[in-house]
Order: C-alpha cells, then sequence, then structure tokens
C-alpha cells in the first residue's frame, strides 16, 4: 500500500525535524517535504500534491490560518494544525477548525514532550478524509443550512438528539444556523476537550436562532434551548415527558465522554413523545447503537452522507447498523428534522 504523503510547514528547522521523526517512524506515512513558509509551501503543494498537511500558525510572510483560508478556497485538502496557539479552547483552534481543519494540536512545551503520540494515527485518518474535504469544501459539500419557519408545526419533532465528532465543529454550525427561535429541546454532545465548551457554545449561539448553552446538571428542558454537553461529562435525560439534563462522570463509553451513545440511549429510553436523532460527521462508531436504539423507540433517525462528512466514520455505521434510516447532504439536515 502507498505511504501517505506529508508536507510539515514550519518556520522552525527543529520543530519541522522533530515531525519528521514521529512521523517516519511509522512505515504508513512518508514526509515528502518540508517548507519553512507558506509561501515555500505553496509551491510544494503545486508540485507534490500531498495527502496530508502539517501547519503551524505563527510563520513569516503569511500566517497559517491566512493560509489555511486560502488552502481550503483554492486546493482543499487536509490539514492538522500544530502550532503553540492550538491548545485546547484556544481561539486559534476554533477558528482552525471552523475553516476546515481536520483537528489542532499543541506543540510538545518541550523536546520531550508527547504530543505528537497521536499525530501518525491523526495523519493517517486525515489522508482517507481527503476526498470527503475536497468534495465539501468545493462545492458538492453543505452550503449554509436552509431556514425554517419559526412558528410552531404539527410535524416536528418533540426531541432533538445529535452526536458528532471530527469535523462537527463545522458541522454544527452548518446545521443549527437552519434551526427556529422556538426549536424543540436539543442535545448535542460533539467530541471536544472540556476547554472547549464555553466558546464553542458561544459560537454555536451567535448563529442558531435559538439559544445554545452548555447543559446544566438537574435543567429542565425547554423550547428553544439547545444544550451541548459540556466536554469530560455524560450528558443523557431523565424523566417521562419532563425531560431534564443529567451530567455524570462515569467511566468514558468507547473511549468518549461525553459519548453519543449514551445520550441516545438515555432518549430512546425517555420516549418522549416524537423524537430526532442525528448522526454527523466523526471517526469510529460512537452514536450508532444508540441511534438504533432510538430508531427502535419510533424515533426518525438520519445520518449525515459520505460526500459532505469530513470523516465517514459514525455515519456510515449507523446506516449500516440500521440505525439511521435516512442519509443526508449535511445542508438539508436541518430542514428535514421541521420537514
Amino acid at each position: 500500500m502507498k505511504p501517505v504523503s506529508v508536507l510539515v510547514v514550519d518556520d522552525s528547522a527543529t520543530m519541522r525535524a522533530l515531525l519528521r521523526r514521529h512521523l517516519t517512524a511509522d512505515p504508513g506515512i512518508e514526509v515528502i517535504a518540508e517548507a519553512s513558509n507558506p509561501l515555500d509551501a505553496r509551491e510544494k503543494i503545486k508540485a507534490l500534491n500531498p495527502d496530508v498537511i502539517t501547519l503551524d500558525i505563527e510563520m513569516p510572510n503569511m500566517n497559517g490560518l491566512e493560509f489555511l483560508e486560502k488552502i481550503m478556497r483554492l486546493r482543499p485538502m487536509p490539514v492538522i494544525m500544530v502550532s503553540n496557539l492550538t491548545q485546547p479552547g484556544a481561539a486559534a483552534t476554533l477558528s482552525a477548525l471552523e475553516m476546515g481543519a481536520f483537528d489542532c494540536i499543541p506543540k510538545p512545551s518541550s523536546l520531550a514532550g508527547n504530543t505528537f503520540e497521536t499525530l501518525p494515527q491523526l495523519i493517517r485518518e486525515a489522508a482517507k478524509a481527503k476526498r470527503q474535504v475536497a468534495a465539501r469544501v468545493a462545492g458538492d459539500g453543505p452550503g449554509t443550512g436552509a431556514p425554517v419557519a419559526a412558528n410552531r408545526h404539527p410535524g416536528w419533532p418533540d426531541v432533538v438528539g445529535i452526536g458528532s465528532s471530527t469535523g462537527g465543529v463545522e458541522a454544527l454550525l452548518n446545521v443549527l444556523s437552519g434551526f427556529p427561535s422556538d426549536c424543540p429541546p436539543t442535545f448535542i454532545v460533539q467530541h471536544l476537550p472540556a476547554a472547549f465548551t464555553e466558546s464553542f457554545a458561544a459560537r454555536l449561539n451567535r448563529v442558531c436562532k435559538a439559544e445554545v448553552a452548555p447543559a446544566r446538571n438537574g435543567e429542565p428542558a425547554t423550547r428553544g434551548r439547545v444544550y451541548l454537553a459540556p466536554g469530560g461529562m455524560h450528558l443523557t435525560v431523565k424523566g417521562k415527558g419532563a425531560l431534564r439534563c443529567a451530567l455524570s462522570q462515569e467511566d468514558t463509553v468507547q473511549g468518549h465522554r461525553p459519548s453519543v451513545d449514551m445520550l441516545f440511549h438515555s432518549l430512546s429510553a425517555a420516549a418522549a413523545g416524537t423524537m430526532t436523532g442525528v448522526i454527523l460527521t466523526g471517526m469510529g462508531r460512537d452514536g450508532a447503537d444508540g441511534l438504533l436504539a432510538m430508531r427502535r423507540a419510533g424515533a426518525r433517525t438520519m445520518a449525515q452522507d459520505e460526500a459532505t462528512s469530513l470523516v465517514y466514520g459514525m455515519p456510515k455505521v449507523a446506516y449500516e447498523n440500521g440505525g439511521a434510516e435516512r442519509r443526508l447532504p449535511l445542508g438539508r439536515i436541518a430542514q428535514e428534522i421541521f420537514a
């Protein structure tokens, strides 16, 4: 099998050497070139067409976020941001994810640091998503979420549950931009570190007509509210009919806390009127079993399609195991929820 080709972009020769050492230790990865600035990187991208790029932010001539925007607009491909500025919860991290970066990791605080241990796996996953990145940004992917009438409609569900992971930052911004101000109580699990919760909720709140906020333990579920699972805590619902948020720090489920499966299983058990469950882009299979439980409890269920998913993992499993009855492009999901 052909190794994944990587272009390393960083103005520090020491950091480029460190990245090369970590990546080439994996026999399935080949660092085909290095660049010390975006202008050099642009020429190497044209000449070599790498599968994945690692990109610093603080560089001469043009910063990495400006360069990322140009890449995603002109030649979309998987980019992993590697910078001192891409700490969990940092504004630069959220900006990069919104622009379409595959993922963001911080540089190690010392040369002996271990923040690069997960980088080879991220590189391999990013390479698998190369076609989806290009399609999503180039025009086969989502547009803005379709606006939905603000008045209550008999066809609307009483409760909505949404799960997402890699690529979910952009996907959720798209979906929630199509939510009406008096939407049903909506519960979201997005795999993000705890430090992201407040800033991400605020970003979602700016595009959504309804109110988006981190869920609080014991908080009643009401119309016009979107409840985001805090990083590091499971979000479930309790009660029959009169639902309340429940937060816990139980063991991880398939390596995740919060877990989409935990949320969806709790919704299926509550069976509070009509429900809709949605699985968006992400690695792995979190949420697939829970979505199947929701469907068996009578919920309408859907999954993001392959063409618009940054990573077609979670939606693929949810469709193949029967949890998702339909696959839809991202730009149609909000419209379908309120059809």
